[in-house]
């Protein structure tokens, strides 16, 4: 009877040890990561040329702050650490550095700008240390194959240039384009896109490309000059403040173009009021995110979401501001891929995870544009709608457009 007992008591032991290890076995962590928290880094332009976008930064920070509140991610609460790298890449590398070798963060989120991320593209894959839904849309951050450790979030502009260029072929059959654009992979991007689809007729069709730096005070002498060419369409690729600048001057000079902006410039806080919202009429984009203070949404029930996250998180933040419905989207799809991880909290599996994003659809999207991503395509989101600034507000129009398809 007693080793009846002690056999029965060996296998109770071998059974819990099993079992203990089986939980154990569960769990995997790479650095960054625990039974408790989740340090999740990121960079931001709080200062500089292109401190319209700090908001972003502060946007995620206060949704993970929600998210927290509500008993974290799988039961680990997120640890952010957010520095500004004022969109100078010296800064930018000096930043990310200190995020990874002394914070050591598990991840690098949402990081903002293209030179600046392309600064630390090669030290982020050589680390093996995702840089992952960064806030830039070259098409750069969509190479699998090359950069397994990136992967972007907005269209590219690359696909929102394409799409520009097939509106401009469909409703101005006599263009003349004058191209304003950034001196920087954000610009060239957009500029290649376009003369993807005009093809042989780009160089009868473009009539001037001018470039700017973002280090300039003002571009109103760019513009002065690209008026001065006779073009009837204006495509204008260039950052919230230049971009501000840009419709301020068109208007001075009763300049009366088809003008075409890049969707990182539609915020009507951080842009259409600061050039003016007279001066701001017709300009048209494209678009894949709900405007908070566009009546249409007020019974949508993802907008309901995001205007209580506000008015808990961010109260008295300007909700006129696209930069915020984008960082809660963002910010939205991390916390719904690290939810995906599970209990494996490796590099690797979060990069796969990124990666297995299926019909996502975060609350501020517009309707029918959703997030799908695969081992192959690091594109998160790849559908536009066109859109014309009318009366204070962005007018979505047309049917939403698949890059797929090239438009």
């Amino acid at each position: 009877m007693k080793n009846k007992k002690l056999a029965l008591l060996a296998a109770v032991t071998a059974l819990t040890v099993l079992s203990t290890q089986g939980a154990f076995a569960q769990k995997k962590y790479d650095t960054g990561a625990s039974d408790t928290e989740i340090k999740i880094g990121n960079v931001e332009a709080y200062s500089g040329p292109a401190s319209a976008y700090g908001i972003i930064g502060k946007t995620e920070e206060a949704y993970l702050k929600m998210i927290n509140d509500q008993g974290g991610i799988n039961g680990r609460k997120i640890n952010w650490i957010s520095y500004d790298d004022g969109y100078s890449p010296p800064k930018t590398v000096e930043q990310v550095r200190k995020l990874i070798e002394s914070d050591e963060v598990f991840l690098v989120f949402n990081a903002l700008g293209t030179p600046t991320q392309t600064a630390v593209q090669k030290y982020h894959n050589a680390k093996k240390v995702p840089q992952l839904f960064l806030a830039t849309g070259a098409s750069k951050w969509n190479d699998p194959k090359n950069f397994p450790w990136t992967m972007g979030f907005q269209p590219s502009y690359r696909v929102e240039a394409r799409i520009f260029a097939k509106y401009i072929l469909q409703t101005k059959p006599d263009a003349k384009v004058a191209i304003f654009y950034a001196n920087d992979d954000f610009g060239k991007d957009y500029v290649a896109g376009i003369k993807e689809i005009f093809g042989a007729k780009a160089s009868s069709l473009i009539v001037a490309e001018e470039s700017y730096e973002t280090t300039e005070p003002s571009i109103d002498s760019h513009i002065v000059k690209l008026k001065g060419t006779g073009a009837n369409v204006f495509v204008n690729i260039s950052t919230p403040k230049f971009a501000a600048q840009a419709i301020k001057k068109i208007a001075e000079l009763e300049w009366r173009p088809m003008h075409v902006m890049t969707d990182v410039s539609i915020s009507i806080g951080a842009v259409m009021k600061p050039a003016g919202l007279d001066a701001s009429e017709g300009v048209l984009s494209a678009g894949y995110l709900k405007d908070a203070a566009d009546p249409q949404w007020k019974d949508d029930e993802g907008m309901k979401k995001f205007m209580a996250f506000v008015g808990k998180y961010m109260p008295g933040a300007d909700i006129t501001d696209t930069n915020l419905v984008y960082g809660y989207a963002a910010a939205q799809t991390l916390v719904q891929t690290l939810k995906q991880c599970g209990d494996d909290l490796t590099r690797e599996n979060v990069m796969k995870q990124a990666a297995s994003l299926k019909d996502y659809a975060p609350d501020t999207l517009i309707p029918g544009i959703k997030i799908n991503t695969s081992l192959n395509d690091f594109a998160p989101i790849e559908q536009l709608k066109m859109m014309q600034f009318k009366g204070g507000k962005w007018d979505l129009f047309g049917d939403v457009i698949s890059a797929e398809t090239g438009g």
